[in-house]
């Protein structure tokens, strides 16, 4: 009762203010968690949790021992945290003083897939100059797990070097086709649905039907480098976007992918459709 007397004595101002400072506490967190995701200071931080949740144990069953070792280690682990997250806390430190700790993370995101977009134009200029053939699949909501079982899992970082690797001719994961999640690499040499469609034009080859027939059954976006001709194409929701220049595949991309606006007509004459001859 004297909890609820002391809410109910607050003053809207109080309200507020509360309010707001539990709000400034929740995101002064998040930042944190943000500066050192993917470092080493993620699993040491999971090891403090640990120590803390130990601690209140001891209490609750009374061990009175191990409750002071924990407790010793506790008050001496402030030394120990600025020493074992020196990497982590220098980088923050430099970002407040460049103003960029608290900015939003838009402009990250941004940065972000433009990265994934260079990446991707910049491993498909190279094998469609030297015709390598190649087979890409990046996810959107409809989930790839099971094309993904077929393949060999990789789960690494997307970069041009990579998927240009995967792809050279006589090494173990050209065949097939390869999966991307989100900002991953996720398998290669995967197996993709080839498409039933009697309108297929007969130029096409067997990686196209695959990326047709993968569209028509999900959501994904596949991206055909051609072995023969060296052409690039995107396959999205059973449509088929052939012969597209670079600077056309970048723009087609980020708008499949991302939802950014496409620049007028870019792409839109090269378009293919599964229930038309090509």
């Amino acid at each position: 009762m004297q909890i609820f007397e002391q809410f109910t004595d607050l003053t809207p101002v109080n309200i507020v203010i509360n309010v707001l400072d539990v709000l400034l506490v929740w995101y002064v967190i998040y930042k944190i968690l943000t500066l050192i995701k993917g470092t080493k200071a993620v699993q040491l931080l999971k090891g403090i949790f640990v120590i803390i949740i130990a601690r209140i144990v001891t209490d609750f069953l009374g061990l009175q021992t191990l409750g002071w070792m924990l407790q010793q280690v506790i008050e001496f682990g402030f030394l120990a945290i600025i020493i074992i997250f020196q990497p982590e806390i220098r980088r923050g430190l430099e970002q407040i003083g460049r103003g960029k700790l608290f900015q939003r993370s838009t402009s990250q995101e941004e940065e972000e897939e433009t990265r994934l977009i260079e990446a991707l134009k910049k491993s498909v200029s190279y094998m469609a100059k030297r015709r390598i053939g190649a087979l890409i699949s990046i996810e959107k909501e409809t989930g790839l797990n099971e094309y993904i079982e077929t393949g060999i899992s990789l789960n690494a970082d997307i970069t041009s070097e990579l998927l240009i690797n995967i792809f050279i001719p006589n090494t173990p994961l050209h065949d097939g086709a390869v999966i991307m999640q989100k900002d991953k690499v996720t398998a290669a040499a995967c197996y993709l649905p080839l498409s039933e469609s009697p309108f297929i034009s007969k130029e096409l080859g067997t990686r196209h039907r695959a990326a047709l027939g993968l569209s028509e059954v999900t959501d994904a976006i596949t991206i055909v480098v051609s072995e023969e001709t060296g052409a690039i194409s995107i396959a999205l929701n059973g449509n088929l976007h052939r012969n597209l220049s670079l600077e056309e595949f970048g723009t087609l991309l980020r708008r499949m992918w991302f939802g950014v606006a496409q620049e007028p007509n870019a792409a839109s004459k090269l378009t293919w459709r599964g229930k038309k001859n090509g």
